[in-house]
Protein backbone atom coordinates (compact mmCIF):
# COMPACT_ATOMS: atom_id res chain seq x y z
CA UNK A 1 0.00 0.00 0.00
CA UNK A 2 1.09 3.19 -0.74
CA UNK A 3 1.54 5.82 2.34
CA UNK A 4 1.45 9.45 1.12
CA UNK A 5 4.04 12.15 2.53
CA UNK A 6 2.51 16.08 2.72
CA UNK A 7 5.62 17.72 1.94
CA UNK A 8 7.37 18.04 -0.90
CA UNK A 9 11.12 17.16 -1.22
CA UNK A 10 13.36 14.28 -2.06
CA UNK A 11 12.97 10.68 -0.48
CA UNK A 12 16.51 10.92 0.45
CA UNK A 13 16.83 8.18 2.68
CA UNK A 14 14.84 5.08 3.87
CA UNK A 15 14.68 4.41 7.41
CA UNK A 16 12.14 1.22 7.96
CA UNK A 17 12.66 -0.99 5.08
CA UNK A 18 10.16 -2.94 3.05
CA UNK A 19 8.42 -5.80 5.23
CA UNK A 20 10.02 -4.26 8.63
CA UNK A 21 7.51 -2.43 11.45
CA UNK A 22 7.82 0.61 12.69
CA UNK A 23 5.26 2.39 15.74
CA UNK A 24 2.51 4.76 14.48
CA UNK A 25 3.97 8.43 14.16
CA UNK A 26 7.67 7.03 13.75
CA UNK A 27 9.61 8.34 10.64
CA UNK A 28 9.89 5.83 8.05
CA UNK A 29 11.55 7.69 5.24
CA UNK A 30 13.58 11.45 5.22
CA UNK A 31 13.43 13.91 2.53
CA UNK A 32 15.41 16.11 1.39
CA UNK A 33 14.17 19.91 0.44
CA UNK A 34 16.93 20.11 -2.17
CA UNK A 35 19.88 17.83 -3.76
CA UNK A 36 22.43 20.14 -1.60
CA UNK A 37 20.74 17.96 1.38
CA UNK A 38 20.39 14.61 0.04
CA UNK A 39 24.20 13.93 1.42
CA UNK A 40 23.22 15.62 4.72
CA UNK A 41 19.99 13.53 5.74
CA UNK A 42 21.42 10.22 4.70
CA UNK A 43 24.05 11.28 7.31
CA UNK A 44 21.32 11.95 9.42
CA UNK A 45 19.53 8.14 9.00
CA UNK A 46 22.84 6.93 9.34
CA UNK A 47 23.55 8.50 12.31
CA UNK A 48 20.50 8.83 13.96
CA UNK A 49 21.34 6.69 17.14
CA UNK A 50 24.38 8.85 17.28
CA UNK A 51 24.23 11.43 20.01
CA UNK A 52 25.64 13.95 18.14
CA UNK A 53 22.67 14.10 15.61
CA UNK A 54 19.25 16.17 16.38
CA UNK A 55 17.09 13.30 16.62
CA UNK A 56 19.75 12.01 19.58
CA UNK A 57 20.20 15.37 21.75
CA UNK A 58 16.31 15.45 21.61
CA UNK A 59 16.09 12.31 22.37
CA UNK A 60 18.58 12.93 25.42
CA UNK A 61 17.02 16.00 26.59
CA UNK A 62 13.57 13.97 26.52
CA UNK A 63 14.94 11.31 28.88
CA UNK A 64 16.82 13.24 31.31
CA UNK A 65 14.19 14.24 33.30
CA UNK A 66 12.85 10.89 33.39
CA UNK A 67 15.52 9.36 35.61
CA UNK A 68 15.21 11.95 38.67
CA UNK A 69 11.28 11.22 38.79
CA UNK A 70 11.67 7.34 39.76
CA UNK A 71 15.57 7.89 41.07
CA UNK A 72 16.34 10.60 43.62
CA UNK A 73 19.65 9.73 44.33
CA UNK A 74 20.93 10.82 40.43
CA UNK A 75 19.14 14.46 39.59
CA UNK A 76 22.52 16.20 40.76
CA UNK A 77 24.57 14.79 38.68
CA UNK A 78 22.43 14.41 35.29
CA UNK A 79 21.15 17.89 34.56
CA UNK A 80 24.65 18.47 33.71
CA UNK A 81 25.19 17.06 30.76
CA UNK A 82 21.77 17.73 29.52
CA UNK A 83 22.68 21.58 28.96
CA UNK A 84 25.83 20.58 27.47
CA UNK A 85 24.10 18.42 24.77
CA UNK A 86 21.65 20.76 24.11
CA UNK A 87 23.79 23.65 23.01
CA UNK A 88 25.91 22.39 20.34
CA UNK A 89 23.01 20.82 18.77
CA UNK A 90 20.76 24.62 18.82
CA UNK A 91 23.40 26.29 18.29
CA UNK A 92 25.33 24.61 16.13
CA UNK A 93 26.64 24.88 12.54
CA UNK A 94 24.52 22.28 10.67
CA UNK A 95 21.84 23.53 8.32
CA UNK A 96 18.72 24.04 9.92
CA UNK A 97 15.77 21.49 8.24
CA UNK A 98 12.52 23.01 8.97
CA UNK A 99 8.99 21.90 7.02
CA UNK A 100 7.96 24.71 3.91
CA UNK A 101 5.05 25.73 6.52
CA UNK A 102 7.54 26.39 9.62
CA UNK A 103 9.37 28.55 6.87
CA UNK A 104 6.55 30.59 5.68
CA UNK A 105 5.46 31.29 9.05
CA UNK A 106 8.51 32.20 10.26
CA UNK A 107 8.87 34.63 7.41
CA UNK A 108 5.32 35.93 8.34
CA UNK A 109 6.08 36.82 12.07
CA UNK A 110 9.70 37.49 11.11
CA UNK A 111 11.22 34.98 13.57
CA UNK A 112 15.03 34.21 13.06
CA UNK A 113 14.71 30.57 12.31
CA UNK A 114 18.16 29.51 12.95
CA UNK A 115 17.88 30.57 16.37
CA UNK A 116 14.72 27.24 16.70
CA UNK A 117 15.19 23.86 18.12
CA UNK A 118 13.24 21.77 16.57
CA UNK A 119 10.68 19.07 18.32
CA UNK A 120 9.72 17.40 14.91
CA UNK A 121 11.55 13.76 13.53
CA UNK A 122 15.43 14.25 13.85
CA UNK A 123 15.31 18.08 14.58
CA UNK A 124 13.17 19.39 12.18
CA UNK A 125 11.54 22.57 13.02
CA UNK A 126 7.35 22.46 13.06
CA UNK A 127 5.21 25.17 12.99
CA UNK A 128 4.04 24.98 16.26
CA UNK A 129 7.80 25.44 17.07
CA UNK A 130 7.29 29.07 15.31
CA UNK A 131 3.98 29.67 16.68
CA UNK A 132 5.52 29.01 20.19
CA UNK A 133 8.66 31.73 19.46
CA UNK A 134 6.17 33.82 18.13
CA UNK A 135 4.67 33.62 21.42
CA UNK A 136 1.10 32.69 19.35
CA UNK A 137 -1.52 30.36 21.14
CA UNK A 138 -0.29 27.10 20.66
CA UNK A 139 -2.89 24.95 18.42
CA UNK A 140 -3.81 21.35 19.40
CA UNK A 141 -1.26 20.20 16.95
CA UNK A 142 1.72 21.67 19.27
CA UNK A 143 0.17 19.63 22.90
CA UNK A 144 -0.57 16.41 20.83
CA UNK A 145 3.60 15.46 20.55
CA UNK A 146 3.67 16.27 24.87
CA UNK A 147 0.97 13.98 25.13
CA UNK A 148 2.29 10.95 23.18
CA UNK A 149 5.99 11.44 24.50
CA UNK A 150 3.83 10.59 28.07
CA UNK A 151 2.69 7.32 27.89
CA UNK A 152 5.13 5.53 25.95
CA UNK A 153 6.52 4.42 28.98
CA UNK A 154 3.55 2.68 30.23
CA UNK A 155 3.43 0.67 27.01
CA UNK A 156 6.56 -0.33 27.74
CA UNK A 157 6.37 -1.85 31.36
CA UNK A 158 2.83 -3.82 29.70
CA UNK A 159 4.69 -4.86 26.84
CA UNK A 160 7.57 -6.13 29.54
CA UNK A 161 4.97 -8.32 31.57
CA UNK A 162 3.07 -9.28 29.16
CA UNK A 163 5.37 -12.13 27.52
CA UNK A 164 5.31 -13.70 30.83
CA UNK A 165 1.85 -14.75 30.71
CA UNK A 166 2.25 -16.11 27.91
CA UNK A 167 3.47 -20.06 27.74
CA UNK A 168 6.73 -20.72 26.54
CA UNK A 169 7.63 -21.77 22.74
CA UNK A 170 7.91 -24.97 22.00
CA UNK A 171 11.40 -26.19 21.90
CA UNK A 172 12.79 -26.09 18.26
CA UNK A 173 9.83 -23.92 16.81
CA UNK A 174 10.31 -20.46 15.08
CA UNK A 175 8.47 -17.51 15.69
CA UNK A 176 7.14 -15.75 12.49
CA UNK A 177 6.02 -11.93 13.07
CA UNK A 178 2.97 -10.74 11.24
CA UNK A 179 3.06 -9.00 7.72
CA UNK A 180 1.43 -6.07 7.46
CA UNK A 181 -1.67 -7.63 5.30
CA UNK A 182 -2.22 -10.28 8.44
CA UNK A 183 -2.52 -7.58 10.93
CA UNK A 184 -5.00 -6.32 9.01
CA UNK A 185 -6.92 -9.47 8.61
CA UNK A 186 -6.30 -10.50 12.25
CA UNK A 187 -8.27 -7.13 13.47
CA UNK A 188 -10.81 -6.87 11.03
CA UNK A 189 -11.92 -11.13 12.03
CA UNK A 190 -11.46 -10.01 16.34
CA UNK A 191 -13.53 -7.13 15.41
CA UNK A 192 -16.04 -9.21 13.46
CA UNK A 193 -16.34 -11.43 16.66
CA UNK A 194 -18.37 -8.26 18.32
CA UNK A 195 -21.12 -8.86 16.09
CA UNK A 196 -23.91 -11.50 16.32
CA UNK A 197 -24.00 -13.38 13.09
CA UNK A 198 -26.40 -16.47 12.46
CA UNK A 199 -25.94 -18.65 9.32
CA UNK A 200 -28.18 -20.34 6.59
CA UNK A 201 -27.70 -23.02 4.34
CA UNK A 202 -28.76 -23.67 0.83
CA UNK A 203 -29.03 -25.88 -2.30
CA UNK A 204 -28.46 -24.84 -5.46
CA UNK A 205 -29.15 -26.90 -8.92
CA UNK A 206 -25.81 -25.32 -10.94
CA UNK A 207 -26.96 -27.52 -14.02
CA UNK A 208 -27.92 -24.22 -16.63
CA UNK A 209 -25.27 -22.42 -14.81
CA UNK A 210 -22.74 -24.75 -15.63
CA UNK A 211 -24.08 -24.95 -19.27
CA UNK A 212 -23.97 -20.69 -19.33
CA UNK A 213 -20.42 -21.03 -17.98
CA UNK A 214 -19.19 -23.53 -21.25
CA UNK A 215 -20.64 -21.37 -23.27
CA UNK A 216 -19.17 -17.71 -22.11
CA UNK A 217 -15.76 -19.13 -20.73
CA UNK A 218 -13.91 -18.71 -24.13
CA UNK A 219 -14.88 -14.61 -23.83
CA UNK A 220 -12.75 -14.35 -20.93
CA UNK A 221 -15.89 -14.79 -18.37
CA UNK A 222 -15.34 -16.30 -15.06
CA UNK A 223 -17.91 -18.59 -12.18
CA UNK A 224 -16.74 -15.62 -10.09
CA UNK A 225 -18.12 -12.94 -12.68
CA UNK A 226 -20.81 -15.18 -12.70
CA UNK A 227 -21.74 -15.54 -8.86
CA UNK A 228 -21.19 -12.15 -8.36
CA UNK A 229 -23.66 -10.83 -11.00
CA UNK A 230 -26.06 -13.41 -10.34
CA UNK A 231 -25.81 -12.61 -5.86
CA UNK A 232 -25.85 -8.52 -6.84
CA UNK A 233 -28.99 -9.31 -9.39
CA UNK A 234 -30.63 -10.81 -5.79
CA UNK A 235 -29.29 -7.75 -3.49
CA UNK A 236 -31.48 -5.71 -5.82
CA UNK A 237 -34.51 -7.80 -4.08
CA UNK A 238 -33.09 -7.54 -0.80
CA UNK A 239 -31.68 -4.45 -0.16
CA UNK A 240 -31.78 -5.49 3.32
CA UNK A 241 -29.04 -8.19 2.89
CA UNK A 242 -26.94 -5.13 1.27
CA UNK A 243 -27.41 -3.27 4.75
CA UNK A 244 -25.13 -2.26 7.27
CA UNK A 245 -24.75 -1.65 10.53
CA UNK A 246 -21.99 -0.01 12.64
CA UNK A 247 -22.51 1.76 15.65
CA UNK A 248 -25.35 -1.02 16.99
CA UNK A 249 -28.07 1.83 16.88
CA UNK A 250 -29.27 2.10 13.33
CA UNK A 251 -28.60 0.42 9.89
CA UNK A 252 -27.66 1.78 6.37
CA UNK A 253 -29.38 0.82 3.16
CA UNK A 254 -26.63 1.41 0.91
CA UNK A 255 -27.45 2.98 -2.47
CA UNK A 256 -24.59 0.87 -3.96
CA UNK A 257 -24.00 -2.89 -4.59
CA UNK A 258 -19.94 -3.24 -4.57
CA UNK A 259 -19.64 -7.31 -4.15
CA UNK A 260 -16.36 -7.82 -1.99
CA UNK A 261 -14.49 -11.19 -3.22
CA UNK A 262 -11.78 -13.11 -1.65
CA UNK A 263 -8.61 -13.68 -3.08
CA UNK A 264 -5.63 -15.20 -1.61
CA UNK A 265 -2.74 -13.79 -2.28
CA UNK A 266 1.03 -14.35 -1.20
CA UNK A 267 1.17 -13.83 2.47
CA UNK A 268 -2.39 -13.01 3.27
CA UNK A 269 -6.02 -12.60 2.25
CA UNK A 270 -7.52 -9.27 0.13
CA UNK A 271 -10.78 -9.04 -0.88
CA UNK A 272 -11.22 -6.87 -4.42
CA UNK A 273 -14.55 -4.82 -5.00
CA UNK A 274 -16.46 -4.87 -7.76
CA UNK A 275 -18.44 -1.62 -7.35
CA UNK A 276 -21.72 -1.41 -8.92
CA UNK A 277 -21.91 -5.09 -9.79
CA UNK A 278 -25.41 -5.03 -10.45
CA UNK A 279 -25.30 -2.07 -13.02
CA UNK A 280 -22.55 -3.40 -15.13
CA UNK A 281 -22.77 -6.49 -17.95
CA UNK A 282 -21.32 -9.86 -17.36
CA UNK A 283 -18.70 -9.14 -19.77
CA UNK A 284 -17.56 -6.11 -18.49
CA UNK A 285 -17.44 -7.23 -15.08
CA UNK A 286 -15.59 -10.17 -15.80
CA UNK A 287 -12.99 -7.60 -17.60
CA UNK A 288 -12.94 -5.15 -14.48
CA UNK A 289 -12.42 -8.44 -12.67
CA UNK A 290 -9.63 -10.09 -14.46
CA UNK A 291 -7.81 -6.38 -13.56
CA UNK A 292 -8.83 -6.29 -10.08
CA UNK A 293 -7.13 -9.32 -8.91
CA UNK A 294 -4.05 -8.31 -11.14
CA UNK A 295 -3.87 -5.47 -9.00
CA UNK A 296 -4.73 -7.24 -6.06
CA UNK A 297 -1.42 -9.94 -6.69
CA UNK A 298 0.57 -7.04 -7.27
CA UNK A 299 -0.43 -5.28 -4.07
CA UNK A 300 -1.17 -2.00 -6.62
CA UNK A 301 -5.41 -1.79 -5.56
CA UNK A 302 -6.03 1.46 -4.19
CA UNK A 303 -7.84 1.66 -0.84
CA UNK A 304 -11.56 2.33 -2.45
CA UNK A 305 -10.97 -0.74 -4.07
CA UNK A 306 -11.09 -3.30 -1.74
CA UNK A 307 -12.46 -1.32 1.23
CA UNK A 308 -15.90 -0.24 -0.08
CA UNK A 309 -17.36 -3.65 -0.32
CA UNK A 310 -21.04 -3.57 1.06
CA UNK A 311 -21.66 -7.78 0.54
CA UNK A 312 -18.94 -10.24 0.03
CA UNK A 313 -18.42 -13.53 -2.18
CA UNK A 314 -15.87 -16.26 -0.98
CA UNK A 315 -15.80 -19.02 -3.19
CA UNK A 316 -13.47 -22.05 -2.65
CA UNK A 317 -15.60 -24.38 -4.90
CA UNK A 318 -13.10 -24.32 -7.12
CA UNK A 319 -10.75 -26.50 -4.49
CA UNK A 320 -13.11 -28.97 -4.06
CA UNK A 321 -14.75 -27.82 -0.78
CA UNK A 322 -18.43 -28.39 -0.21
CA UNK A 323 -19.12 -26.23 2.21
CA UNK A 324 -17.56 -24.21 4.57
CA UNK A 325 -18.71 -21.20 6.91
CA UNK A 326 -17.74 -17.60 6.45
CA UNK A 327 -16.47 -15.09 9.02
CA UNK A 328 -18.56 -11.42 8.73
CA UNK A 329 -16.11 -8.65 7.65
CA UNK A 330 -16.81 -5.53 9.76
CA UNK A 331 -18.89 -3.17 8.38
CA UNK A 332 -21.23 -5.35 6.27
CA UNK A 333 -24.43 -6.76 6.46
CA UNK A 334 -23.69 -10.64 4.66
CA UNK A 335 -21.12 -12.99 3.44
CA UNK A 336 -21.81 -15.18 1.01
CA UNK A 337 -19.46 -18.93 1.04
CA UNK A 338 -19.98 -20.89 -2.10
CA UNK A 339 -18.79 -24.30 -2.23
CA UNK A 340 -18.22 -26.83 -4.96
CA UNK A 341 -20.99 -28.20 -7.44
CA UNK A 342 -21.12 -31.96 -7.38
CA UNK A 343 -23.51 -34.75 -9.07
CA UNK A 344 -26.18 -35.40 -6.75
CA UNK A 345 -29.34 -37.93 -6.96
CA UNK A 346 -32.51 -36.80 -6.27
CA UNK A 347 -35.87 -37.41 -6.29
CA UNK A 348 -38.39 -35.62 -8.83
CA UNK A 349 -42.30 -34.70 -7.74
CA UNK A 350 -43.04 -38.06 -9.29
CA UNK A 351 -40.84 -40.47 -7.70
CA UNK A 352 -37.92 -40.52 -10.34
CA UNK A 353 -34.54 -40.40 -9.69
CA UNK A 354 -31.68 -38.16 -11.56
CA UNK A 355 -28.74 -36.62 -11.06
CA UNK A 356 -28.27 -32.91 -11.22
CA UNK A 357 -25.43 -30.62 -9.90
CA UNK A 358 -25.77 -28.93 -6.71
CA UNK A 359 -23.73 -26.69 -4.61
CA UNK A 360 -24.01 -25.21 -1.30
CA UNK A 361 -24.62 -22.19 -0.33
CA UNK A 362 -23.87 -21.18 2.95
CA UNK A 363 -24.61 -17.29 3.87
CA UNK A 364 -23.42 -15.90 7.21
CA UNK A 365 -25.40 -12.48 8.24
CA UNK A 366 -25.55 -9.75 10.71
CA UNK A 367 -28.54 -10.71 12.70
CA UNK A 368 -28.99 -6.80 13.80
CA UNK A 369 -30.46 -6.18 10.58
CA UNK A 370 -31.04 -9.25 8.82
CA UNK A 371 -33.54 -11.56 9.91
CA UNK A 372 -34.22 -15.38 8.92
CA UNK A 373 -36.94 -14.94 6.67
CA UNK A 374 -35.25 -11.76 5.39
CA UNK A 375 -32.01 -14.38 4.54
CA UNK A 376 -34.44 -17.42 2.88
CA UNK A 377 -35.70 -14.99 0.79
CA UNK A 378 -33.14 -13.58 -0.70
CA UNK A 379 -31.24 -17.27 -0.99
CA UNK A 380 -34.83 -18.47 -3.02
CA UNK A 381 -34.24 -15.15 -5.34
CA UNK A 382 -30.41 -16.62 -5.50
CA UNK A 383 -31.13 -19.88 -6.43
CA UNK A 384 -33.85 -19.08 -8.95
CA UNK A 385 -31.45 -16.57 -10.94
CA UNK A 386 -28.83 -19.81 -10.81
CA UNK A 387 -31.43 -22.09 -12.10
CA UNK A 388 -32.46 -19.94 -14.80
CA UNK A 389 -29.23 -17.67 -15.62
CA UNK A 390 -30.20 -16.16 -19.03
CA UNK A 391 -30.98 -12.94 -16.92
CA UNK A 392 -27.05 -12.67 -16.18
CA UNK A 393 -26.08 -12.21 -19.60
CA UNK A 394 -28.73 -9.68 -20.52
Amino acid sequence: MDVETFYDGILAAIVVGEGETAPVGAPIGILAETEEDIAEAKARAGSKSAASTPAAAAAAIASSPAPPTSNPAPPISQPKPAPAAAVPVAEGSRKIVATPYAKKLAKQHKVDIASLVGTGPFGRITPADVEAAAGITPSKTNVEPVVVAQPTAPPKAAAASAPSSLPPPVPGSTVVPFTTMQVAVSKNMVDSLSVPTFRVGYPVTTDALDALYEKVKPKGVTMTALLAKAAAMALVQHPVVNASCKDGKSFTYNSNINIAVAVAINGGLITPVLQDADKLDLYLLSQKWKELVEKARAKQLQPQEYNSGTFTLSNLGMFGVDRFDAILPPGQGAIMAVGASKPTVVADADGFFTVRNKMLVNVTADHRIVYGADLAAFLQTFSKIVEKPETLTL
